[in-house]
């Protein structure tokens, strides 16, 4: 495990690493070892350069080419007496609370990155806590990438000016032309905020020779803000890669020429004579300055649109004549100006106060050692540039606003105001348009009749439909007199029934010609939905405002708007469930949609049943004379539960699984396929064979852990979305609504181009809302996914009712081939054994043989005892891993049992590699006190470790580990009693949560053969199965050979 960190000083980036303290010698003395510069210890927890490099590269980020230096960095930590504190128990655990800590020096090797290099991985860390199993990002990264994003913010707002500074070093004094922000009011108070959340590690270094004290926070973030500005824009003008160029002659051209030059190239650096380069810098202080004025101010100006009213505003009425509409375009708008104040925005002074040396406000001004008269010159000046009006109004000796016509105010609205705003002023904007923008312009509403449909066969999305078309502006339908009138105005505001609204000369000649053509209105179902959700242009590309329809595509578009309710179907005669209230709505929402054809995205949370769910549906489907098989792609740790579940709840329906190495392939796939009902095969199979599940016409295809998909460029996504069928569903636990990004992929397996195409969604809807946290972008990409995604989850109110207090589930996983010919191995060895064997011996034998067959069935490591790698040689630890990937991402808690400790500890290595958490783990050999400490840190701690490991036996009794809702037995111990007194330890008194309870086993082995006995003899006296595994001994040897003997389905391909 290594955790990276990072430093900033200096304009460089150092990056070092944290790892456990390895090797016999213990941290009391390893704390003693020098560096090769000082007398200063190294930290025992250094990763070095090297393993940092190495694992970044296996991570796909390198950093060999960039001129990466190595240094040696001394930084301020926390210490006791026996080292340094490690930044996070995955490095070493806290020590004891009675040791008290001090600051203390320490080395630690070093990688000092180039600025390519270092924004290059903080744009990788984006978003991470882990860059690859065992490559955790710290705290202080995850804090430089959120800084690195507000410089970012700042250059993509243009919110940074050119600058000339000393730049002193040991050997010489020079000057560096850079770029540096411009902090607004607002940006200068997150600023500080922010630094006051700066973790101690970013300014622990110590860089500075005689210092002994963390660097003032503050400053340092600025510093980095800075930097990254300066970066971003000087590679943004540079017109070539930033290598290392030559100076440039101190007489080639004016210093000024010189300084521009300078701004674009690597170091920046400014030849010339020190009296020339500081008069020059001295009159950049001078340019700059009334731009520092308005940054620093303790009010900001404000403009306000107002529009006209009275008797002035009925003249711009479309409900008078076309003369006197257009006769209104005199100057009847104003732009305002305003001072508002920084720390109580409700407070708005009119400029015409402000300009004023005498009265209340000019006492307040000066109790705020502001300079109103001074602010507003300099605020003015520096909006006049943004807007040509306001410069106008600068020739008045004391401005308090300007006068706009229509054409100036429209272009106010849709430009200039946008520009203002941006840089940093404030906008009062009239009502009607912040409420709707442009909303209120010219549209297209379609009226459809729905045609005769004989029979639900004929429903189709494909099947062509004629409508009518009407022309609408801000919501009221137009004559066509109205939109002749409009033409004849040419003018962008107009002032339509009451309400203002905009509009252009294009959009005005579109929709004339469209009205002339609109009786021909036609388009396929399936567009018509579309456009319901605001997706698609009319003819002209007119935007459509709305879709009205009667008869059953009325329906159709009522129950995907969610105007009205669908219809709730009885479940199918042949299943084998009860279906839960939530379950059954789900079941018909997704049979409303497969109806039609349309994609579904059922992602309740985990647990919910979303298996039975879809499984009801294959049924119905079946029930109704669908004849198509449907294919199932799951995760390969997955493909036995689905086996296994549609076993249980639909048994009439024929299951085929493709899968492992004598699967079926060509033809004789297709064939088979075709006598089934349902096909299962996996992601990691998809692509491989994707050309003979394409020549298969599938009835549906479902994708569980649909998050496989989310990627659109990977294969099996391409694969995913070529795949034929009639319908389309995906499952997933995760919340896919939070991850923009993700969900175009989704949709375009499940509804394909209703989100555009991969371009126009970047463009329409990814860029805008997350660079800009777009609102309205944010709502009409809601609006077009929301009818195709359902998610409950557990604590809903309408769900939690219908749940019980506990849940009980079997996961079936599959072996690797490791683990297969291991298991064989055993087997082989046991039955030569069991012939010569008897008595007690021979109980011992078996005994032996059911711990060995449960090692391997639970990870060759174990078995081995060899200390082995331990990623990708488990079924059980995959499947582990994905459920507790959505365990995480959902905030819950979760139990893992295993009677093994050696197993629990492999377990807990795993998963902290893989998620970079802390995971607390509970066995024999731990002490009381630490025993009482684990459990109150998983109790109590809002930020606790959500995952509690524990061997069956030390967690079986006196425990109250009530916040878990989860609880996962990985192994059995085959006594129903144990086992439920270790579930009991999350499911009893003070228990508010639902309890979902997930037991393991390993398809085609012992596990399940003994799980099958076990449930059929439930019924029998407590004592048949009351005393561990010791009743298995008594099986006769051929009972014992066909228990241990390894099933054809037992196997991941």
């Amino acid at each position: 495990m290594i955790i990276l960190h990072a430093a900033f000083f200096g304009d460089k980036f150092h990056l070092w690493g944290e790892s456990p303290a390895s090797g016999p010698e213990p941290s009391g003395r390893r704390k003693n070892r020098v560096s090769a510069e000082s007398d200063t210890p190294l930290s025992p927890y250094d990763s070095g350069r090297s393993a940092i490099v190495s694992r970044l590269a296996e991570a796909g980020v390198d950093i060999s080419a960039g001129g990466k230096k190595q240094t040696t960095l001394s930084i301020l930590l926390p210490s006791t007496d026996s080292g340094p504190l490690a930044s996070s128990p995955l490095i070493a655990p806290a020590p004891d609370a009675a040791q008290e800590a001090a600051l203390k020096e320490w080395k630690v090797n070093s990688i000092s990155l180039k600025p390519v290099d270092a924004i290059d991985l903080l744009s990788r860390c984006a978003g991470k806590e882990m860059l690859a199993p065992g490559l955790a990002v710290g705290k202080d990264l995850r804090y430089w990438v959120a800084a690195m994003q507000f410089g970012a913010g700042l250059v993509v707002r243009q919110q940074f000016l050119p600058d000339l500074v000393q730049n002193e070093t040991k050997l010489k004094v020079g000057f560096r032309a850079v770029w540096e922000p411009v902090l607004s009011g607002a940006d200068y108070d997150r600023v500080l905020k922010f630094s006051s959340a700066m973790p101690h590690l970013c300014r622990a270094s110590l860089f500075e020779a005689d210092s002994d004290h963390p660097l003032d926070a503050a400053r340092l973030l600025k510093d980095f803000i800075a930097f990254i500005v300066d970066y971003l824009v000087r590679s943004a003008h540079s017109t070539q890669p930033l290598i290392a160029s030559p100076p440039i002659p101190a007489n080639s051209g004016s210093i000024h020429d010189r300084w521009l030059k300078a701004l674009v190239s690597d170091d920046g650096m400014l030849t010339g004579s020190r009296e020339e380069c500081e008069r020059f810098a001295h009159q950049i202080v001078e340019w700059r300055r009334p731009v520092f004025i308005t940054s620093s101010a303790p009010f900001r100006l404000c403009f306000r649109l107002e529009e006209p009213n009275g008797a002035e505003s009925q003249s711009g009425d479309l409900s008078n004549s076309t003369d006197d509409a257009i006769a209104s375009n005199g100057r009847d708008w104003t732009l305002r100006y305003l001072l508002q104040d920084v720390n109580d925005p409700s407070l708005l002074i009119p400029a015409e106060s402000a300009w004023k040396s005498r009265g209340p406000r000019a006492s307040l001004f000066k109790k705020r050692g502001f300079n109103a008269p001074e602010y507003l010159l300099s605020a003015l000046g520096a909006a006049s540039n943004l807007c040509p009006p306001i410069e106008e109004s600068l020739r008045m000796p004391a401005p308090d606003g300007c006068d706009l016509d229509l054409s100036r105010a429209h272009r106010f609205l849709t430009e200039e105001a946008w520009l203002l705003e941006q840089a940093g002023f404030t906008l009062l904007l009239p009502a009607w348009w912040t409420r709707k923008g442009t909303k209120g312009r010219l549209s297209a509403r379609a009226s459809v009749k729905s045609p005769k449909l004989h029979g639900a066969a004929q429903l189709s999305l494909t099947e062509i439909i004629r409508f009518d078309w009407q022309v609408s502006l801000g919501g009221e339908t137009l004559s066509l007199a109205e939109l002749k009138m409009l033409a004849k105005l040419k003018t962008p505001l107009v002032k339509f029934r009451g309400q203002w609204v905009q509009l252009n000369a294009d959009e005005i000649e579109a929709a004339l010609s469209f009205w002339k053509g609109r009786s021909e209105g036609k388009a396929s179902i399936r567009d018509l939905v579309r456009m319901s959700l605001g997706a698609g242009d009319a003819k002209g590309g007119i935007p459509v405002e709305s879709v009205s329809a009667d008869g059953w595509i009325g329906d159709l578009l009522a129950g995907i708007q969610g105007r009205a309710s669908y219809e709730e179907k009885a479940p199918p005669k042949d299943l084998k469930a009860v279906l839960r209230p939530y379950q059954l709505r789900g079941y018909s929402w997704l049979k409303f949609l497969r109806t039609w054809g349309l994609g579904a995205c059922l992602a309740d949370d985990m647990g919910l049943g979303k298996t039975v769910q879809v499984l009801a549906l294959i049924q119905r489907d079946r029930e109704e004379g669908a004849n198509r098989p449907v294919l199932v792609i799951c995760p390969t740790s997955v493909v036995s539960n689905w086996e296994k579940e549609a076993a249980r709840f639909t048994p009439r329906l024929s299951v085929m699984v493709h899968h492992g190495i004598g699967r079926r392939k060509g033809d004789t796939f297709s064939k088979e396929a075709q006598r089934h009902a349902i096909v299962i095969s996996s992601y990691a199979l998809l692509h491989r064979d994707i050309e003979a599940l394409n020549a298969v016409e599938w009835e549906g295809v479902v994708l569980d852990e649909a998050q496989n998909i989310k990627n659109a460029e990977t294969k099996q996504s391409k694969a995913a979305r070529s795949l034929n069928s009639g319908y389309r569903l995906a499952l997933t636990g995760t919340p896919v609504e939070n991850n923009v990004g993700d969900l175009w992929s989704l949709m375009e397996f499940l509804n394909a181009g209703f989100l555009g195409s991969q371009g126009e969604f970047k463009r329409t809807f990814f860029l805008p809302i997350q660079t800009a946290s777009d609102p309205s972008a944010a709502n009409r990409l809601r609006k077009l996914t929301e009818p195709f995604i359902l998610r409950r989850l557990k604590t809903d109110k309408t769900i939690i009712s219908d749940l019980p207090d506990k849940m009980e589930m079997k996961v079936f996983c599959n072996l690797t081939k490791e683990q297969a010919s291991l298991y064989a191995a055993v087997v082989e060895e046991t039955a030569r054994a069991l012939e010569k064997s008897e008595g007690i011996q021979r109980k011992g034998l078996v005994l032996a043989t059911l711990s060995k067959l449960k090692q391997v069935c639970n990870h060759p490591a174990q078995f081995l005892g060899d200390n082995s790698s331990i990623p990708n040689r488990s079924g059980k630890l995959a499947r582990l891993t994905e459920m507790l990937e959505e365990v995480l991402e959902n905030d819950d808690r979760a139990l893992v049992f295993s009677q093994f400790s050696e197993m629990g500890e492999i377990i807990r290595k795993h998963l902290e590699e893989n998620f970079g958490r802390e995971v607390l783990f509970l066995h024999g050999a731990v002490a009381k006190k630490n025993r009482d400490r684990m459990v109150e840190r998983f109790q109590d701690e809002k930020h606790g470790p959500p995952i509690f490991i524990l061997s069956l036996k030390a967690g079986g009794t006196g425990l109250n580990l009530t916040r878990a809702n989860h609880v996962f037995h990985f192994d059995r111990w085959w006594n129903p009693a144990v086992e439920n007194q270790a579930t009991d330890r999350a499911f009893r008194i003070g228990q508010v949560k639902n309890v979902q309870v997930h037991k393991y086993l390993c398809a085609g082995t012992l596990e399940e053969k003994i799980d099958e006995m076990i449930e059929r003899k439930r019924g029998i006296a407590s004592s048949v199965v009351g005393t561990g595994e010791q009743w298995l001994t008594e099986l006769s040897t051929d009972e014992l050979k066909e228990l241990f003997a390894l099933s054809k389905n037992a196997v991941a391909d």
